[in-house]
């Protein structure tokens, strides 16, 4: 098998491609769900149950981080009313990419990456000035190669629970 990188994964459609991506390129990726910024509990299950499938068809290994809702509501705190794209889903992305390079850290995993460069909702020069300050980052942008719209298709083939809005109460509230 290829080099292990560890994959920040934000759902089961985002993980698609990108996932064919890393495989074809001859990593070996391990798939990690933390997203405690989606909202509900009950949306967080549903997208992680999503991602197993995915897993299962390529054989990946699927590590579940903690739903630490208030901690991550903590960490965004006084930026509630900010826009979607704006400061809050910076502080989201951190958020997410500090607990994946502590997470590569514990298992001995020397590069990390995440499937959020894979929509085209997000802005991967930001993801990547974010990710640049851990080590083992690896700038991968899943939308180069069509990979949106791969994404796209292949959730479509699979049957997966493709989301409406970002996944915090404030996108949901901002979709309304």
């Amino acid at each position: 098998m290829g080099k292990r990188i560890l994959v920040h994964v934000c759902c089961g459609p985002c993980a698609t491609s990108s996932i064919e991506r890393l495989l074809s390129e001859g990593y070996e990726p391990v798939l990690f769900f933390s997203d405690s910024n989606i909202f509900p509990e009950e949306e967080f299950m549903k997208r992680y149950e999503n991602l197993l499938i995915v897993a299962r068809l390529n054989g990946l290994e699927v590590i579940l981080d903690e739903w630490d809702h208030s901690r991550w509501l903590e960490a965004v705190k006084g930026h509630e009313e900010d826009r979607e794209h704006g400061e809050r889903c910076l502080i989201c992305f951190r958020f997410n990419l500090a607990r994946t390079a502590e997470k590569a850290r514990e298992l001995g995993i020397d590069e990390f990456t995440t499937t959020l460069t894979v929509s085209r909702f997000k802005p991967s020069a930001a993801i990547f000035r974010i990710g640049d300050d851990y080590p083992g980052f690896q700038e991968i942008d899943f939308k180069k190669k069509d990979g949106f719209n791969r994404s796209v298709m292949l959730s479509k083939e699979l049957g997966l629970y493709r989301q409406d809005y970002c996944g915090c109460e404030f996108s949901l509230r901002d979709r309304r």
